[in-house]
């Protein structure tokens, strides 16, 4: 077998996993990898969800992101354009975007099991 290089132009891909609130467009998928954009609207929650034993490479493109994880949905980071989030496999967790304009980002995944998980909630806190 032999290797090349592949390009994904935009339009191109196909719809990723879908969580409430959130648009996923897979680019790349192979054995332990996935790799993709996720748009999110203005001031908007994604449903509760975690990745298996995959974990969450994410550069921030556009927009604003607040992760909120942990027990009772407690926790949270916030991330702008530019910045760059790791969020570790089975961490059950959502995404809002800032009031000020949808969000954009670059994900990749690594590792096994399901790309995508979507609960009911966090866990009790």
């Amino acid at each position: 077998m032999r290797s090349r290089a592949i390009v994904v132009h935009p339009g191109e891909g196909h719809p990723g996993p879908a969580t409430p609130g959130m648009e996923r467009r897979t680019l790349h998928e192979a054995p332990g990898t996935w790799a993709g954009c996720v748009r999110t609207d203005a001031g908007v929650s994604s449903g509760w969800h975690h990745h298996g034993g995959n974990d969450s490479y994410i550069y921030v493109l556009k927009g604003m992101l607040t992760i909120e994880f942990g027990p009772g949905g407690r926790e949270s980071i916030a991330a702008h354009s530019g910045d760059f989030i790791f969020n570790p496999a089975q961490l059950v967790h959502r995404e809002t975007t800032g009031s000020e304009g949808q969000a954009e980002a670059f994900v990749v995944r690594v590792g096994e099991g399901p790309q995508l998980v979507n609960l009911e909630g966090p866990e009790p806190g």
